[in-house]
């Protein structure tokens, strides 16, 4: 398939980007990554060997629409709870003497 990354043109296949990232050691994850065979890879590291480019030249998303319509697995960024409300201390000691929270 023809994919646009960096605004040049590239003709990928499965099994060419699975050839390109044998015997790549992958990088540590940090942020989105791409599973190809049994290795998971950070998605700018996958794009960077496909294309030869500089990381800051594209996107993480043009690398992950490439390889998603590839057939590869991309994962996110991990989701990350939202902390819950944390009262001042003054709020903290009216809560426990009952009177309400307003300051």
């Amino acid at each position: 398939m023809r994919f646009v990354i960096a605004r040049f043109p590239f003709d990928l296949t499965k099994i060419g980007v699975l050839e390109s990232m044998k015997g790549v050691k992958p990088e540590p994850v940090v942020g989105e990554s791409v599973i190809v065979g049994r290795r998971t890879y950070p998605v700018k590291q996958v794009g960077q060997v496909l294309t030869r480019q500089d990381r800051r030249d594209f996107s993480v998303g043009e690398v992950v629409r490439a390889m998603t319509r590839l057939g590869f697995t991309c994962r996110g960024l991990p989701q990350v709870a939202e902390p819950a409300h944390v009262l001042s201390p003054v709020q903290q000691a009216s809560a426990m003497l009952g009177a309400s929270a307003a300051v």
